[in-house]
């Protein structure tokens, strides 16, 4: 006998029903799986369930023995069953015993039946079970029967993600989609944080999956459609998108889906079975995700982000829901969770609510990762597929001493954890203890220890940590934040602020460091194929030397009698710095001349981030008040590795011989010009790389106001002198296996020093 699908609209209509009565979890999953064998003639339906140890447990059934839910499972890739959810595809067999894969379960009383249809049940492209129709005939299943099992399924995912569902999980047993789950990255701001996860860009909920009106909401679909594509395109065909560049490159993914027949078929077909457009889409991008995420080339999981960013905009048109979470909705101790974000954008949330950041890109020395430590946030980055494995409300632990993720972690592990916060608050005790002590060596060699800053808020730490004052104030942060350019008297007002919150305690202005990554946006520039070796920096400013002028002007302005310290970035040669000098000279002069108060006193230095500069330290340092190092751009530019591409950043050690040489290079020539220098870049704040840094010589460490308790802990217990013999000696070593780190970590143990 052939069998006829009856109507896929009246059965989403019924099912609809069915999940608005009252009753309870049971009898309503019975109720459906009966429903679906009667609408598409079946003589079986079951629903399978995955389960947190990987087993896949029969929840309910109408055909099979009733004996057999919650007591017959399989492991996942075990039977037809298995396999399905395993690979993340519906199958359809008009013989299901004679297929190799068939699992036999003599408790479910299975016997008569032989054609089989099964398909996953997927939400936010994990797979949460399996649901499947048996005949006794031998028959073929066709598509649309495919696609209705496929509909059904999406609204079984939403009932599985329901707290109801919970009534009916063994105690001690838990499903897939709530396991807890531990995840590895990268540290990029030290400490531990326990709270609850907040999507940065937080996924559309659907929540009205059944269409009244196939109709309508295929002419919804299509309008949307036809907006996500004019909106692309309009981007695309933007000035600065003509050339080619990363973001070009993006947008082509964008544009090749969008106008992808297969992509926009699937949802149609989705719609006409009877979802709503917003249900088809998720639908669509449920099936894709499954399957993509199961391919082993790198270039096609990659092209998955981007899916997921086009159906997300897509949901986002239809819904009219172009709302992001505000800072005064964040919940006490939000996580933020996110693909990506500027600081910029991290710094527009509520930071009194705010413990920590993950990311599943962002590296070290990402300007996001250098902001969050300078907020005292916890943040780790690189761990993989965490936006769709996360839900806003999750309990999450972010443990960026070992760079783990525990997200929904069990009862146990959170215990744990909230010992270890109260052992890193004695910890935290201890270093507070420190802050009116010396940062002095054993051996009586003085370290002085500055905050790197870019915030007025941050400067509130200089108290708490006994630090020297800010080595490093990044003045960029208060344009990335603004949108429109700050004008002088908003510029002046903030640097006044700085200078007094730092009282007696030097502090290092510099100069505006934009471009590149470091995006302004009301600043306009040409799409670069190189960014980071592009227009950016002191570069910009020496051509847009009105930024320049009017930021040196507020600058001097702010000092009111005071000295005033102004480091100039990104200098390539001795001539550019020597042209920034002569701007400030300039409006120096242009100051006195209006009868305004000067600064007491002028210093002004390089920072030394371009490998080309090691060769003109000797006409540079004559010139130069004083000097300090960007390790993370000279280190990058050093081992041509994009700092922010982890593919490659992570081969190449900072402290490795070669980085090690370059470094004790501009230490010597500091030294014999008798000028002060200055590690300003991350390196300074980690111990083991802190120690290689004093061993050859520079004793200015500027850093995270996190990292002052414990690098000062470091000076305090240290022997410098056998250590910088031992350094200096293995910078001559030509053995090509020599490792620094490691040589250092076993000097570091022979003193039990805390590294």
């Amino acid at each position: 006998m052939a069998i006829t699908v009856a109507g896929p609209r009246g059965l989403l209509r019924e099912l609809r029903q069915t999940m608005a009565d009252a009753m309870g979890a049971q009898d309503r999953l019975d109720k459906i799986v009966k429903l679906i064998a009667d609408n598409m003639r079946a003589d079986v339906c079951s629903f399978y369930v995955l389960r947190d140890d990987g087993a896949l447990e029969l929840f309910a059934t109408h055909g099979l023995k009733s004996e057999a839910v919650h007591m017959t499972s399989l492991r996942l890739g075990e039977g037809l069953v298995g396999r399905i959810a395993a690979e993340a595809e519906p199958l359809s067999l008009s013989d299901a015993p004679s297929h190799p894969a068939f699992a036999y379960r003599p408790e479910t009383g299975e016997d008569p039946y032989v054609a089989f249809l099964g398909v996953p049940v997927l939400r936010a492209g994990q797979i949460l079970g399996v649901l499947v129709v048996q005949n006794a005939e031998t028959r073929v299943y066709r598509e649309d029967e495919t696609e209705v099992l496929l509909t059904v399924a999406t609204l079984l995912a939403e009932m599985v993600s329901t707290a109801e569902f919970d009534n009916l999980i063994k105690p001690g047993s838990d499903i897939e989609l709530r396991r807890p789950r531990m995840i590895e990255g990268q540290v990029l701001s030290e400490g531990i944080a326990l709270g609850q996860v907040v999507l940065h860009d937080p996924r559309v909920v659907v929540t009205n999956f059944v269409a009244e009106d196939t109709d309508a909401e295929s002419e919804r679909l299509e309008r949307a459609i036809r907006t996500l594509r004019v909106s692309i395109d309009d981007m695309f065909n933007h000035g600065d998108m003509q050339m080619k560049s990363e973001h070009r490159d993006i947008l082509e993914s964008y544009r090749m889906f969008a106008y992808d027949r297969g992509w926009v078929r699937r949802m149609r077909e989705a719609v006409a079975a009877g979802l709503t457009a917003e249900a088809a889409v998720e639908r669509v991008q449920n099936d894709t995700r499954a399957r993509m995420q199961r391919q082993s080339d790198p270039y096609i999981r990659d092209r998955l982000h981007d899916l997921d960013d086009l159906a997300n905009r897509l949901l986002r048109v239809l819904t009219g829901d172009l709302k992001v979470f505000g800072a005064r909705e964040l919940p006490d101790n939000a996580v933020l969770v996110a693909r990506n974000m500027g600081p910029a954008e991290l710094l527009e949330y509520d930071r009194s609510r705010l413990r920590g950041v993950v990311l599943e890109e962002g590296g070290n020395t990402s300007h996001v990762a250098i902001v969050a430590r300078s907020l005292g946030l916890v943040a780790v980055g690189q761990v993989d597929n965490i936006v769709s494995l996360s839900e806003t409300g999750d309990d999450i632990i972010v443990d960026a001493t070992t760079g783990t993720v525990q997200l929904r972690p069990p009862p146990d592990v959170e215990a744990t954890y909230a010992d270890k916060v109260r052992l890193s608050a004695k910890r935290q005790a201890r270093f507070a203890a420190l802050r009116d002590k010396p940062s002095i060596t054993k051996d009586g060699q003085e370290i002085a220890l500055f905050h790197n800053s870019g915030l007025i808020a941050d400067l509130d730490a200089l108290e708490e940590t006994g630090a020297d004052g800010v080595g490093l104030f990044r003045t960029e942060l208060q344009f990335m934040i603004a949108s429109k350019l700050p004008r002088l008297g908003e510029q002046v007002e903030l640097y006044k602020e700085a200078i007094a919150a730092c009282g007696d305690k030097p502090i290092v202005f510099r100069l505006l460091d934009i471009g590149g990554d470091k995006v302004v946006p009301y600043i306009r520039s040409a799409a670069e194929q190189n960014p980071a070796m592009g227009w950016r920096s002191l570069r910009l400013a020496l051509d847009r030397q009105g930024l320049l002028r009017t930021q040196v002007r507020a600058l001097l302005q702010a000092a009111e009698a005071k000295p005033l310290k102004i480091l100039v970035p990104m200098v390539t040669e001795s001539l550019e710095f020597r042209q920034a000098k002569n701007v400030i000279e300039k409006e120096h002069e242009r100051l006195v001349r209006n009868g305004q108060t000067p600064p007491e006193s002028i210093q002004i230095g390089a920072m030394i981030e371009v490998p080309s500069l090691l060769f003109e330290l000797d006409r540079l340092l004559p010139m130069s008040d004083f000097i300090s190092i960007g390790s993370n751009d000279l280190v990058q530019f050093l081992t041509a590795a994009d700092r922010t591409n982890p593919r490659v950043s992570r081969s190449y050690d900072p402290i490795a011989l070669p980085r090690l040489r370059a470094l004790r290079l501009i230490a010597e020539a500091a030294e014999n010009h008798g000028k002060p220098l200055t590690m300003c870049g991350e390196l300074a704040g980690h111990p083991v790389e802190a120690l290689a840094l004093m061993a050859i010589g520079i004793t200015r460490l500027s850093m995270a106001a996190s990292s002052i308790g414990p690098i000062k802990e470091l000076v305090r217990a240290v022997n410098l002198a056998p250590i910088r013999e031992e350094v200096l000696a293995a910078l001559g070593n030509e053995d090509p296996f020599l490792s620094m780190r490691d040589l250092i970590k076993e000097l570091a143990a022979r003193q039990a020093l805390p590294v």
